[in-house]
Formats: C-alpha cells, structure tokens, sequence
C-alpha cells in the first residue's frame, strides 16, 4: 500500500535506483519488526516515512568521510558557476511555466551531490529548519543555508540543461 509512495521518497535522497531500493527495503524492514512501536498518534503514512528520512539521514552520515560535504569538488566544472551569492538568491521576476516532469526533477535531484541532495530534501520536503538539518547531519547552519542555496542553484542548471532552456540568470 505505501510502496510506491515511500519509493519516491527514497529516490529523492539517493543516486540511483539500486540504492533507494536498497534504503526502502531497509525501512520495511524496520517498520515490520518496530511495528508496535507505532502508537496511532499521527498518520501510518506519516510514520513510515519518518523511518524512511530517517534512514536516509543515516545513510549520508555513513557516507559523508567519502564525500567533501560542502560539494565544492562535485563534477560540475562544465557549469558556469560564478554569479554572486546576491544573484542566487533573486527570483527572475517572471512567472513562467515550464513542462517538466515529476521524472525530470528526480532524475536531477539524483544528480546533485549528497550533501546538495540531503539539505534540499530535508528543507523542502521534510519542512527542517536549517537549524534542525544541522543538527542531523553533524553541520553548521551556514554549510546547511550554503548546500540549499547551491543545490536549488544546480536544479536550476540541471532542469535547464534537461529541457534546453536558459532557467538561470545571464550575468553579464
């Protein structure tokens, strides 16, 4: 019944397939055997994937000795990334609407770094404060602001570069 609910949630934190299949059977394993742990307060649905986040936070903080956490030696050197942080941070101003895909915007959260792809995840389908991702993940506020920030910079580029559009600010 939450399969394919808790299989989007687990796609969104990890690079590939095999590996959120490897992180959703882990949770159903952990739901079936803490099953009387789950006292009614709150949805079923909602307590599953508790235990999914959670054991994807898990996973990065395993992982995170092998990867530079602040994503700063990522494979992006194709990318022109050299817009000040002010310029990051505005909208364009244009509502445009764009046909993109829910399969899109996975496959470019899969692109992103671990690091990128945790914050992001965290912050804008999990609601933490950034306050809240720093105490998950073992970092400073201003590495979880400075991932979130970087990582909707490169969903940005990722869609665009996906759809053949020009989504991101010209400086210049």
């Amino acid at each position: 019944m939450f399969y394919g609910k808790m299989k989007s949630v687990c796609m969104r934190y990890t690079r590939d397939h095999d590996q959120a299949m490897d992180v959703l059977q882990e949770g159903f394993v952990k739901v079936f055997t803490n099953l009387e742990k789950y006292t009614g307060v709150g949805s079923f649905e909602g307590w599953i994937r508790r235990i999914m986040v959670n054991l994807s936070i898990d996973r990065f903080r395993k992982l995170k000795n092998d990867h530079v956490l602040l994503g700063e030696h990522d494979n992006l050197e194709d990318w022109d990334i050299h817009s000040n942080d002010q310029d990051d941070m505005e909208e364009d101003g244009e509502d445009a609407i764009y046909d993109i895909t829910p399969e899109q915007i996975v496959d470019a959260m899969q692109q992103l770094s671990p690091a990128y792809r945790t914050v992001f995840n965290l912050y804008v389908f999990e609601s933490y404060s950034h306050q809240d991702i720093a105490e998950a993940l073992g970092i400073s506020v201003g590495t979880s602001k400075s991932n979130y920030a970087k990582a909707k910079k490169n969903m940005k580029k990722l869609l665009s570069k996906s759809l053949n559009l020009n989504l991101t600010r010209e400086d210049e």
